[in-house]
């Protein structure tokens, strides 16, 4: 596992973003790549200060749904990279195929899965999917004023 900003190419910083801040994580071959994303963006929005807002923990479930989706569907996991600005936190996971994700219009009640990107559509402001070479990134965002307005309870 690897974690890169190439933007800066210095060490990462702490604090809100200001211009536009990167961070990768490497997850091609490591074990439990859901868990180690969850990990590394919350440390994120922590370090952002972006960690204390009832759209923190949506981010994080819906990073959950995009690396879940890529574990399952799509040769896995190969990349997770978080950027973000003074307007919003852009969130991409790539992966191994360029098959676009499908969403299930009507997920079946009782049956599990078929949720995940109407999830990932209901979390975010925007969603979509990018191919490129071998693979494909799917990403989404969120606006930055829902993530560092306080607590929920303070808005």
């Amino acid at each position: 596992m690897e974690t890169k900003e190439p933007e800066a190419g210095g060490p990462m910083s702490v604090g809100l973003p200001s211009g536009k801040q990167r961070r990768r994580l490497t997850l091609t071959g490591v074990p439990g790549p859901v868990a180690k994303g969850r990990d590394f963006t919350r440390r994120t929005l922590r370090d952002w200060g972006w960690d204390r807002t009832e759209t923190s923990e949506d981010t994080l479930l819906l990073v959950s749904e995009l690396l879940t989706n890529a574990t399952l569907h799509a040769d896995g996991c190969h990349e997770l990279v978080l950027t973000a600005d003074e307007t919003a936190l852009h969130i991409e996971v790539h992966d191994g195929t360029t098959t676009p994700p499908l969403r299930h219009s009507a997920p079946q009640r009782g049956i599990p899965g078929g949720r995940g990107l109407y999830i990932v559509e209901r979390l975010s402001d925007r969603w979509g999917t990018h191919t490129y070479g071998t693979g494909k990134a799917v990403w989404a965002e969120i606006e930055a004023s829902r993530l560092k307005n306080g607590t929920a309870a303070e808005r």
